[in-house]
């Protein structure tokens, strides 16, 4: 008796059998499409609305961007003499805020963030080891530390701002979108200037910035997702310097404010 293999019984039929594999697979292909990415499509409705809102957290890195003055480049008798230099750094910090969005095209908003974002500044002043303010003059014996000639200067500050934006955004591809933001921002420091006095580098309270950055848009069932970058450039010269510090006032002209933000919105 001729025996009866299991792969024989495919091969006579194996137009069906490729027939009805190809019909799964378009089946489910269709069905993936559909639901889009992470197996569910978006009914939160939000991209249809005229006027829709938000919410979002974000942590972002901040810093001065300085300008020496003339005088303390002055080689022959420079301002300021004990300071060698001065080194702004970046600091983290955090912000929270709302979200109001205003449609005018399924690819344009304009958005209204307003958000209190949680600041620190710190500057490093570098001195000529023999100037450090309170340090007495080293014998030419004593061997001279390279951090001793090194003060830092720290600033906090707990600031309003009132981002207006504009957003273009790509057509959706099943449940994820890319998009362009740009726009400007006006902001406000919490603290007085009275208490703004008080600190070694003295700056005012008020500001406006260029903001600009990109994101993308993840859809899920009720809600959408979007992380952002965003980069803010502030544009008034903040600089006090009749109550700044007299060890490093006259080395500086310009103090303003940098920021780097990774947004988490929620939709």
């Amino acid at each position: 008796m001729q025996t009866t293999y299991f792969w024989n019984k495919l091969d006579l039929r194996r137009g069906k059998v490729i027939f009805l594999l190809f019909l799964a697979f378009l089946f489910s292909s269709e069905k993936l499409s559909a639901q889009g990415l992470f197996g569910m499509t978006s009914t939160s409705g939000s991209d249809d609305k005229l006027v829709s809102y938000g919410f979002f957290l974000a942590g972002h890195n901040s810093t001065y961007r300085l300008e020496y003055s003339n005088a303390f480049l002055n080689a022959a008798n420079p301002a300021a003499g004990d300071v060698r230099a001065i080194f702004p750094r970046y600091n983290p910090g955090f912000s929270l805020g709302f979200i109001g969005m205003l449609r005018f095209h399924d690819q344009v908003q304009l958005l209204f963030t307003p958000k209190v974002g949680f600041y620190e500044f710190k500057t490093e002043v570098h001195f000529f080891p023999d100037n450090f303010p309170g340090n007495n003059t080293p014998s030419p014996d004593e061997p001279v530390n390279s951090t001793f000639d090194i003060q830092t200067y720290t600033s906090e500050a707990t600031m309003v701002e009132l981002p207006l934006l504009m957003k273009y955004k790509s057509v959706r591809f099943n449940n994820t979108r890319m998009y362009f933001l740009g726009g400007g921002s006006y902001q406000f420091r919490t603290k007085s200037q009275e208490e703004a006095n008080l600190e070694d580098l003295v700056t005012t309270g008020q500001d406006f910035t260029i903001e600009m950055g990109m994101g993308f848009e993840i859809y899920f069932k009720f809600f959408k997702f979007a992380p952002e970058i965003r980069f803010s450039h502030g544009l008034n010269n903040l600089y006090q310097a009749e109550n700044t510090n007299p060890d490093i006032r006259d080395a500086l002209t310009s103090v303003r404010r940098k920021t780097i933000t990774l947004y988490l919105n929620f939709q």
